[in-house]
This record gives structure tokens, sequence and C-alpha cells, in this order.
């Protein structure tokens, strides 16, 4: 009876998409033909990241693909996790717990289990990713085939566990061949056909970065961004795949400024401490010998910047028990920098940053939802990104699961159950 009621619900999901993707595409032509009688298939789940997207991006009249997916289910404006990177934020994506707890607490990072080594975003050594499991692990535990593209951590080994498939990351490959390579996954037999399936696009945090979040070259990344979900959306609706598709972003984008910037190394010796981290957030480590002298002068706050030891951080941000956090961390005010060390000369900072407060309006990242296990039920109230994790595990068949900072309450009156 649940496949035969997810087979109705597919169905007439691929009619509804195959009516509609002609316009909202932007002319982007089927990737197949659909063929008369094909099988009636199940619904995957697709989570789909775009860095750096805000909410207010949806408002610019350059986005007919996620616009209308919003109209046909879910939008909601997320907040993300402390600190506001990247890879922090996409593992709590997956896994519904925060980066204190997740393991991943920065883009950059030490443990002294690894004196000496620094974790960077080019790391896939399962030491700095297996203190949480991803869903896509989960899933392919329970017997869910899964394949992910480009997703940060989804490369690892997990004591043998893999995606079915996945791609590491490779930045020259464009958006067409990000989307053909789901597209062709999803080709395959039902018997090796994925059910979840992860797919990443960077260019709107690179835009955001370069241009800030105000430019029109932000907008532009956007709208390519947009035609790239079109693309999809053509493609699996020439495939006669019904689809949820969770489209998210890590964190938001703030624009910054060489006037608003505070030199933290103007405060304190150079040489009296390291730091993995500095810019929108500072995470620092007294040298030897050198701690009391440096709390007395940072501890506290300053002209545009906070410094906390790391257990003293405010609760809402959930942040400094994991032993990965570096004991003080300061946080700049929205739009401001704390640097360690002189930017270059050739290139101040201008553009946009994030690693800001989480509960900035400007850090808030995007939510949709939209296939045929979701209610068109308008815009939610704001979610938080744990609670992202716990959805896919209802979308794709997992059961709850207990110890997760989120849970699934803000979308359970959306959900079309069987």
């Amino acid at each position: 009876m649940v496949r035969y009621f997810w087979n109705v619900i597919g169905l007439l999901a691929v009619l509804a998409l195959g009516a509609t993707s002609g316009v909202s595409a932007g002319g982007a032509r089927p990737l197949v033909e659909a063929e008369a009688g094909v099988e009636a298939k199940a619904p995957v789940t697709i989570l789909i990241s775009i860095d750096g997207f805000k909410p207010e991006y949806l408002t610019r009249g350059a986005t007919p693909n996620l616009n209308a997916l919003a109209a046909s289910g879910v939008s909601a404006s997320m907040r993300p996790s402390f600190p506001t990177v990247t890879f922090p934020n996409h593992f709590t994506l997956v896994t519904g717990l925060r980066p204190d707890r997740s393991g991943v607490v920065g883009n950059r990072m030490e443990d002294s289990a690894r004196p000496g080594q620094l974790f960077t975003m080019a790391n896939d050594d399962p030491f700095w990713w297996t203190q949480a499991e991803p869903i896509w692990i989960t899933a392919e535990k329970a017997g869910i085939p899964t394949a992910t593209m480009f997703w940060p951590g989804s490369n690892v080994d997990f004591g043998g566990v893999r995606p079915r498939d996945w791609q590491q990351y490779a930045h020259a490959v464009n958006d067409r061949q990000r989307v053909d390579g789901i597209i062709d996954w999803l080709r395959r037999p039902a018997a090796t056909r994925p059910k979840f399936l992860t797919l990443y696009f960077d260019e709107v945090d690179t835009a955001g970065h370069g241009f800030g979040p105000d430019s029109a070259e932000a907008t532009a990344a956007a709208a390519s961004v947009d035609a790239a979900i079109g693309r999809l959306r053509a493609g699996l609706a020439a495939l006669g795949q019904p689809a949820n598709l969770v489209i998210v972003a890590d964190h938001g984008m703030a624009a910054i400024s060489p006037d608003r910037v505070v030199r933290l190394d103007r405060l304190l010796p150079r040489q009296s401490f390291t730091a993995v981290a500095d810019g929108p957030y500072v995470a620092l480590t007294p040298k030897p010998g050198k701690t009391a002298k440096i709390e007395k002068i940072l501890l506290g706050r300053h002209e545009h910047v906070t410094c906390y030891r790391k257990g003293d951080l405010p609760a809402r941000l959930h942040y400094g028990r994991n032993p990965r956090v570096p004991p003080i961390v300061c946080l700049a005010e929205t739009g401001w920098l704390a640097l360690t060390t002189a930017p270059p000369a050739d290139h101040p900072p201008r553009g946009g940053a994030h690693g800001f407060d989480s509960d900035a309006p400007e850090m808030r990242a995007l939510f949709i939802a939209s296939g045929p296990a979701i209610k068109p039920a308008g815009v939610l109230p704001s979610v938080d990104n744990v609670d992202v994790a716990p959805l896919l595990r209802d979308l794709i068949g997992l059961p709850a699961a207990s110890d997760l900072d989120g849970d699934d309450s803000p979308f359970r009156e959306i959900l079309v159950r069987p």
C-alpha cells in the first residue's frame, strides 16, 4: 500500500512538473525523452546547497525556478549554526548536530591529538570527520542507496562505509556537468538507482565574497544557479522521476569594507598567539606562558569586537565545548572584520564575508522544500539548520533520531504522510 501510494503521488508530481518545466527551466530542453509506459517511480530526495544564498536573493526577479519551487512547497529564512562558515554548516545540515558536537568546528581547525596538523577544506582524513555520522552513511547502513555531488565530507571513509557514488569536489566542473551527473545517476535501473542525492553550487558565495551581497554580480550568480535548477527540473520531468527537493544555503553574506577593520595585532604581540581563523570571528590560542597577558588585554568588549574565553561564549551560540575550539574566540560586529595581521596592500577587504553571529539577519540562509511529500504551505516561520537532517530522515524513510540537536517539528504539518 505504501509503495502504491508513493507511485500514484509520484506520477501526479511528474505530470505537474512536466507541465511547467518548459517555462520555469528558462527554455532548457529536456535531457532525455520520456517514454510511454515507463515504470511508476517512487520519489527520490535531493538535497541541494547553494553556498552563500541569502533568502533576499529570491526577491530580485532573477530566480524563477526557485520561486516556483517555493510557491509549490514551502520556504523559510533559516538560521545557520555558529560559526557561520561553509564546512561546519554543511556538516550540520546532514548530521543534525551543531559544530560543537559534530567536531567540524571551523573551515580550519587544530586538534591536540594531532599536534602540528591543521585541518583545511581539502582534508578528507576520517580523523577530522567521524565525531558525527552524516545522513548518507546512516542511509547506506539501512540499505538506502545514496549519491553525493561535492558535499563537504561526502568523500570520507566512515569505517568502510561511503555513499554508493560520490564526486570529489572540483571547481572546474560547471553547473551543467553537476546537474547532468545527478540525472545520469537517476537513469539507472531501480535496483541501483540512488534514493537520496546531494548537489552543491558555489558561485553565489564566490560572487558575494568578491563583489558584495548587494552587487549585480551576486544577482547574476543567483540567476545562473537558478538556470541550473531549471535544468535539473527538466531532466527529472524527462525521466519521469518525481523528487522531493530540499534546497538550502549554509549561511548568508554581509557587506564589508576596508573602513571597518579592527587590528588585534595592534593590541598584543603577534608572536604571542596563533590563530586558525580571523575576520568575522577570531579563534586564537595563546603561546605557552602568554595566556594571562592575552586574556587581560583581549577579554571583554572592545570597539566593534568582543572577546571571550570559549567557555564563556553566549549560550545561544552553542559553541565552545568541543576541544577543537581554541581557548579564545572574538566576535566582530556584523560587517566589521577583526584581523590578526595586516591585509595585503593590493587586496583590501571589500565585497562580502560570513562567519558573523548566527543570529545576525545578514547570516540567514535559504530554505525551500518542494515535491510530492511536501504540502504547498507557503512561507514558514524561521527554522534552524539543525532541523534539516530530521526532515531528510522523514523523506527518505529513516527513523527519527533522539540524540540530534534539531527535530522535524517545524515540518510535521507540511509533510504528506502515506
